[in-house]
């Protein structure tokens, strides 16, 4: 290469890309990301296979993962003669004879995702010779992505003291204003760097009842201790805000099925021993549809709950079809880890 990578991975995994494909071919080129049972595609060059950014396939149906197992080698000219990758399932899905892959890593070694080619034809033996080449490029982007991600935490945090003007006067809570702006950009964080999130939207149950019969100093009480509930079990980097009369949101940043499990469990009880009378719709984000999607899935499902005032099953798809619920009755109209249950189908 004749310059400098770019500073930012996004730019400098595109420079990448670009530059093997004129150096080695191969009909794709793709940066990606490993989140779960996902295997995301970040960027691609593409001249053939009509992959896009935001693709999602199964990780255990990959090349890339027996790679990663140590199964397969990292650069295979004839991918057929090797059995792991012959058994793979992507090869009956689309046409591979050659393939390469070297994983992206961490600081502290757990994997990121993979550079990695495929093509539908054989590719002379020689190719291996480019394997410590490859693995160097694969090693600058690793170390740009690491330091990209920690300086994304303190930029993170930067942005919620920038719009700590746009609050709630009666929660203290973040307002609608400051909720689209940090949803938009961590929409785009996950797009760069294939994070996961869940969105929760919770709508109180009798604010309009107690206003009524109690009066609006005791249902602005009501509204403060849901607001002190959300802030009791939310992380720092995670977004909550006010949306509006009695609904509340909360953006849990880089948080997958089961820590979505986990944090709706503790939501539960904290609304619980606060007195307040919730319901509560979340939704995963998934690649290719994006925050906005999922809040407004997350919106549904909230109305569905208050529809039938149980606590529901979260069935999360691993494409994009809408996520499934079904109400589940709770003894006393709490919500433990059995009733948040959120399973994946394969």
């Amino acid at each position: 290469m004749t310059h400098a990578l770019p500073p930012d991975f996004e730019r400098a995994g595109q420079a990448v890309l670009e530059f093997l494909h004129r150096r080695l071919g191969f009909s794709l080129w793709m940066v990606t990301r490993v989140q779960g049972d996902d295997f995301i595609i970040l960027q691609a060059k593409d001249e053939g296979y009509g992959v896009s950014p935001g693709t999602v396939i199964r990780w255990a149906d990959s090349f890339c993962s027996q790679m990663v197992k140590g199964n397969a080698p990292r650069v295979a000219p004839d991918s057929e003669a090797v059995p792991a990758y012959a058994a793979a399932p992507v090869g009956r899905q689309v046409p591979i004879k050659a393939y390469i892959g070297v994983p992206l890593t961490h600081a502290d070694g757990r994997l990121f995702g993979t550079l990695c080619a495929i093509d539908p034809a054989r590719q002379p033996d020689a190719i291996v010779e480019q394997q410590e080449l490859i693995e160097l490029l694969a090693s600058m982007l690793s170390a740009i992505l690491d330091a990209e991600l920690k300086l994304s935490e303190e930029v993170r945090r930067n942005e919620y003291l920038e719009l700590e003007a746009l609050v709630d006067p009666l929660t203290s809570l973040l307002n609608r204003r400051a909720w689209d702006r940090l949803l938009a950009r961590e929409e785009e964080r996950c797009r760069r760097y294939g994070h996961t999130a869940t969105v929760f939207v919770i709508d109180l149950d009798q604010l309009k009842e107690v206003n009524d019969t109690a009066g609006h100093a005791a249902g602005d009480a009501l509204l403060v201790r849901a607001a002190t509930a959300l802030r009791e079990v939310v992380r720092d980097i995670d977004i909550v805000a006010r949306l509006g009369g009695d609904e509340f949101g909360l953006i849990a940043v880089e948080c997958d099925a089961v820590g979505a499990e986990l944090l709706l469990s503790r939501l539960r009880e904290a609304l619980d021993e606060r007195q307040v009378k919730a319901s509560v719709g979340l939704a995963v984000r998934e690649a290719s549809s994006g925050l906005v999607r999922a809040w407004e899935q997350a919106d549904r499902l909230m109305y569905a709950q208050k529809r039938t005032q149980w606590p529901l099953n979260l069935s999360v798809q691993p494409d994009t079809r809408p996520a499934e619920w079904s109400p589940i009755p709770v003894a006393g109209g709490r919500s433990d880890a059995a009733a948040a249950r959120l399973t994946r189908r394969g």
